[in-house]
């Protein structure tokens, strides 16, 4: 049996609830001119408020107010002040319970509802599926389903009812994800997928806990071992298509309910759903695994970068008192030598006076050795950690296949050369290997031609291989954080079977033709509507007849109490001349520039004059 409470005691409460927004709850509840006339109709003030009340509950959760149940306080106070009937009126209403389902009926009639009947189950439920088969939240379902029913101008039924409905759309969407992950497996897959729950020989655990063991510190043999786990995944040789036609989320949820149960667990579960959940969690630990392995890569090639930077700022603190002493005996050298030109002096005694000619010798030799590479850049030290990277490196080639933009060719050919090398066991890069990929960083370290340097060659592709997958110009099928940005898509023929089938379930249609019918549809039923009000002469605030188009005219409809309220607040404001006022505004402005004198053409000397228009104001103009 399907699962009857899905939702919380609040999300119960929200579905049915009036919107907590008060601007929302007065647009919701305004009555019009028609709604007043309707309701006028009805004899008493309690009479009036009761089915004012009601109309309000139709038109905004869509359901009927409950016998005994007590209106929403600021909806009962803002239709009461628009009747202009004291809310305690209510109390009064419905005393005898066929007013009120006699009213009821009158309102349904009227705004064109009906109440849920046993015949809506089958076609909601049926409606329900496309959306169930997205997401596994009862509220999702249940918020859609009081929209649908809303545009059909169906009455909400008891939450209960709603509940079971949403239940009975999951259950089905829950038995439709396990056809689809199962019926394409062969016996040799469910037997493949049983030897997953078995413990491995030598072990304490199965092979599906090995499989989803975390990666750990990056290093080569995390990587190895990854790789491992991939080709295990890989050898069980599962449809290639298998899920495609099973959205993610359904597909996210099944794999965390598997790896949370325990083994002994999944082993009694019937085999559609233990066949379907090994499926679901293989899936996912596909994506994991390759998404784990390439960000060790991109650890491992940031570590070696870090320990070379190290390495490097190392030993050249390390021997900074030497240079800094060298430096020091220089400038006196070099001071020295400057002093005997200036002195026509013999150099060489120049220098022996500061240290002897073998002392100074012997500096030159230190110095050289304390000298760095004129690049001085810690890409040289790059090669320590070489031998590191060629543990995993070609199995690491091996195990994915990258694919990118055109700007990336250059980058893919060379990891292609790579490959071809280590299947062959070549060690000497060709001297037509490409080149273009190399930033100008590194290009002195990698060399061309003949003399490309093996180390800093494919050193130098997998660092940008690192870097061109986090910039997303590469990406890996099958990856999750490195997928192509079709794969988020739907496949094209899928697109295209179900866009032929029309079970896209978009707002609107999907072509220009059935968007234009649809609009024209919708015009012709309003001017339908327009004329049908116009003949009963229903129109609000307006007539329309053989004579023509009468608009009622704007009555005063403000309470006498604002009027007051206005009075009030302009009694408040203080009283500025007019003068002041427009001395203010030219402040602002300087528009009295432009009044000039008629015979001079000079501005006025004194603004406030021209403004009182006094003196010779009249000689003024703009």
């Amino acid at each position: 049996m399907p699962r009857r409470e899905l939702l919380t005691p609040t999300e119960r409460a929200q579905l049915l609830a009036l919107p907590d927004d008060e601007g929302e709850l007065i647009r919701l509840v305004t009555l019009s001119r028609v709604d007043l006339t309707f309701i006028r109709q009805h004899r008493g003030d309690h009479n009036r408020l009761g089915i004012a009340v009601q109309m309000s509950y139709l038109r905004g959760p869509n359901r009927v107010l409950g016998p005994r149940e007590p209106p929403h306080a600021p909806l009962l106070g803002i239709v009461a002040a628009q009747l202009r009937v004291p809310p305690a009126a209510w109390s009064m209403y419905a005393t005898r319970d066929e007013t009120r389902r006699e009213h009821l009926q009158e309102l349904l009639t009227r705004l064109g509802l009906r109440q849920f009947a046993r015949g809506d189950y089958r076609g909601l439920t049926d409606w329900l599926a496309p959306l169930a088969m997205q997401t596994t939240q009862g509220v999702v379902l249940a918020r859609a389903l009081a929209d649908e029913l809303r545009a059909r101008h169906v009455l909400l039924p008891p939450v209960p009812v709603i509940e079971k409905l949403c239940a009975t759309a999951l259950t089905r969407a829950e038995r439709a994800t396990f056809r689809r992950l199962t019926v394409p497996l062969t016996d040799s897959h469910r037997a493949a997928l049983d030897g997953l729950l078995v413990v491995r020989e030598g072990a304490a655990n199965s092979t599906l806990a090995w499989l989803r063991q975390a990666p750990g510190a990056p290093s080569a043999n995390a990587v190895l071992a990854h790789l491992a786990r991939l080709r295990a995944v890989r050898a069980l040789a599962m449809p290639p298509d298998l899920g495609r036609d099973v959205h993610q989320n359904r597909l996210l949820r099944l794999a965390r309910e598997g790896a949370q149960t325990a083994v002994y667990q999944l082993q009694e579960y019937e085999a559609p759903r233990r066949y379907a959940t090994l499926v679901a969690i293989l899936l996912d630990t596909l994506a994991t695994l390759t998404d784990e392995t390439l960000d060790l890569h991109d650890r491992l090639i940031g570590t070696f970068f870090s320990k070379a930077r190290s390495k490097h700022d190392r030993e050249f603190t390390a021997d900074g008192r030497a240079v800094n002493d060298k430096v020091r005996l220089y400038a006196k050298v070099g001071t020295a030598l400057i002093a005997a030109k200036a002195e026509q002096s013999d150099a060489f005694a120049a220098i022996e006076a500061i240290l002897p000619w073998e002392a100074f010798i012997a500096s030159v030799a230190q110095a050289e050795q304390l000298s760095r590479d004129e690049s001085f850049d810690a890409l040289e030290l790059l090669t320590d950690y070489f031998s590191t990277l060629r543990k995993y490196a070609p199995l690491f080639l091996e195990a994915f296949e990258f694919r990118g933009a055109p700007v990336t060719q250059p980058l893919l050919a060379a990891i292609e050369v790579l490959r071809v090398m280590n299947r062959a066991g070549a060690r000497k890069v060709p001297a037509d290997a490409p080149l273009t990929f190399v930033p100008l960083r590194w290009r002195r370290a990698v060399g061309s031609g003949a003399d490309i340097d093996r180390r800093f060659y494919e050193l130098c592709a997998l660092s940008e291989l690192k870097n061109r997958l986090r910039a997303g110009d590469l990406y890996v099928p099958g990856s999750r954080q490195f997928q192509d940005f079709e794969d988020y898509l739907l496949p094209r023929s899928l697109f295209s079977s179900m866009r032929g089938e029309a079970r896209l379930g978009l707002a609107v249609p999907t072509t220009a033709k059935g968007y234009i019918a649809e609009r024209l549809e919708l015009l012709r039923n309003a001017l339908e509507e327009t004329n049908r009000l116009a003949g009963a002469d229903e129109l609000p605030d307006a007539r329309l007849n053989e004579k023509g188009l009468k608009i009622a005219p704007i009555e005063d409809d403000t309470p006498p109490g604002a009027k007051r309220l206005k009075a009030q607040m302009y009694g408040l404001l203080p009283h500025v001349k007019i003068t002041d006022l427009l001395l203010e505004v030219d402040r602002w402005t300087n528009f009295t520039q432009h009044f000039t004198h008629l015979k001079s053409g000079e501005p006025a000397a004194d603004r406030s004059l021209l403004l009182r228009g006094r003196h010779e104001t009249e000689y003024y103009a703009p």
